[in-house]
């Protein structure tokens, strides 16, 4: 369909510039009609709507120092969208990534930012709003979305509303604007079982804070605070931020998942009004049952399949892809069941978790193997940044959620060190300047993964189908979209393994179109037999 269009385009550029109307010939290439004649879109814009991307997570004060202080900043993600998106996609130089999500870049005492103090600004620390609007410009250029974290649930305490808030409540002036702009209670009072309040203003005020006595919640049943974040969501917006990722979403009500739905209704509503295209994923760290109450309003990631325990882990470790594509099929069925555009949103792990690097490993192969199996899914994958260079990190004894977010180690000369509190040891011997000299190395295999992606656009728009094969663990599953269809198989054993296709699906499987891991992956005997060497996948049509 583009390429015809496109050398409709060529046709018309060139009737108009041999009429002398070459003015209007830059109109005419921008622009093609649809096949009704009723309406004009710019083809790239076009694509550009389509939310069924691999997106990339950067946690901004590790990721990379443009300045020599030791802290990852704007400039310094700028300075790194060639190694994440050069915008040309024959280079095979980039690893291909189609969106960003960072982690807060609001002014905040920590250097974690969670705890917003101006949600209207950036932090010095990270830059200034130029740096950001640059990064906007940046990616969109590339064709990358960008979308911001937006913790909304609770504030900083050095917010200014929340010091309105204090000195209302001093004054015992209920008639103030921000008396009432965080949940709170009498002194006197009871705090309600499973819920954390903080005494404030000499004890006699609860406030509450769940995450943390610094992170005081606000009260979203007062109508001034749903248009002030509101009123923050279209600032964003209007600077050219394509989307958020909503920070502990079932937290603004706590324990009440119906009044937390109801807000994220009215939210995404509201938000579509100014953005019917804008991205959005939400951070409901629950199971399912609990997920699936707020796919009415917006996508949540996929919790259940993360961590060493989760889905993908299990199967890259040898496990059964057959269940692999029975769970992607039912998910996806499910989802699309409550609101027909949902869309998975899986990852291994993130800022909040234990890097996958730690139980899956590269010299395994299950890394590669983990990579396969949600990266050739449908959906919008998350990587987390450095899981390309096998970057490590835990938790560990020291309890501290900074060893999940160390420096990215680019072997460059980049500047950017580890977060305060880190007492990891990442023992990563390689560096990205390091891998990209080496045959067969992570980042190249993540580029290649990405690319057979994105030339089979089935895969991550299409309509699953779980084929069965009940006496091995290779598995597939069929991916429909607009009358296409490709078929997705993964081998994550340790040994070459043939199945036989007839019968697995009324479809022909003619060729491999794409394979990678192992060393073999052929179709035999009429399209009948698919063997497939270890840890490898292909890509069938």
């Amino acid at each position: 369909m583009k390429k015809t269009w496109s050398l409709i385009l060529i046709l018309l550029l060139t009737l108009c510039l041999a009429a002398g109307t070459a003015e209007n010939a830059g109109e005419v290439e921008e622009k093609w009609e649809t096949e009704t004649g009723t309406e004009s879109v710019n083809e790239s814009e076009w694509d550009f709507m389509d939310n069924n991307r691999v997106f990339y997570e950067i946690f901004v004060g590790s990721f990379s120092d443009s300045d020599g202080d030791g802290i990852g900043d704007l400039r310094g993600v700028i300075n790194r969208l060639d190694y994440l998106n050069d915008g040309d996609p024959e280079s095979g130089k980039s690893l291909g990534i189609e969106g960003i999500w960072l982690t807060p870049v609001f002014p905040s005492p920590t250097y974690h930012k969670y705890d917003v103090t101006d949600y209207y600004a950036v932090d010095p620390q990270f830059g200034t709003m130029a740096d950001l609007e640059e990064l906007i410009a940046g990616c969109h250029a590339r064709g990358i979305k960008l979308i911001l974290d937006l913790p909304l649930n609770h504030t900083g305490a050095q917010c200014r509303w929340y010091k309105n808030f204090l000195n209302a409540h001093l004054m015992q002036n209920p008639g103030n604007a921000y008396y009432d702009f965080y949940t709170w209670l009498p002194g006197e009072e009871k705090a309600p079982a499973g819920r954390h309040f903080t005494r404030a203003n000499s004890g006699k005020l609860l406030v509450e804070a769940n995450f943390s006595d610094t992170m005081p919640e606000l009260n979203f049943d007062n109508p001034q605070v749903r248009e002030e974040v509101l009123k923050i969501a279209r600032f964003w917006l209007e600077k050219g931020v394509d989307g958020f990722r909503f920070d502990a979403a079932k937290y603004l009500y706590l324990g009440d998942e119906p009044k937390n739905v109801e807000f994220w209704i009215w939210y995404m509503e509201e938000l579509k009004k100014i953005r019917p295209e804008l991205y959005t994923v939400a951070e409901v760290w629950d199971g399912e049952g609990v997920t699936d109450r707020y796919a009415a309003a917006l996508d949540c990631f996929n919790f259940s399949t993360s961590q060493a325990e989760g889905l993908i882990a299990v199967t890259a470790k040898g496990g059964d892809a057959n269940k692999w594509a029975s769970y992607l099929e039912a998910r996806q069925k499910t989802l699309r069941g409550i609101r027909p555009d949902s869309m998975l949103q899986l990852f291994v792990s993130n800022h909040d978790m234990d890097r996958s690097a730690g139980y899956l490993t590269a010299a395994s192969g299950r890394m590669k193997m983990a990579a396969n199996l949600y990266l050739l899914a449908p959906g919008s994958p998350f990587i987390y940044y450095g899981e390309e260079i096998n970057l490590r990190g835990s938790r560990g004894g020291a309890n501290t959620d900074a060893n999940r977010r160390l420096a990215m180690l680019w072997g460059d000369g980049d500047t950017v060190k580890d977060p305060a509190g880190s007492t990891y040891d990442k023992q990563t011997p390689y560096s990205v300047k390091d891998l990209l000299g080496m045959p067969g190395n992570l980042i190249d295999y993540y580029r290649q993964v990405i690319a057979i992606r994105k030339a089979h656009p089935e895969i991550a728009r299409g309509e699953v189908k779980a084929l069965s094969f009940p006496d091995t663990k290779l598995g597939g599953f069929l991916c429909t979209w607009e009358g296409s269809t490709a078929a997705v198989f993964h081998n994550p054993g340790s040994s070459s393994q043939t199945v036989d296709l007839a019968g697995a699906a009324d479809f022909t499987f003619t060729a491999v179109a794409d394979f990678i891991g192992g060393p073999e992956a052929r179709v035999e005997l009429n399209g009948t037999l698919l063997t497939l060497g270890p840890q490898t996948s292909a890509v069938l049509r």
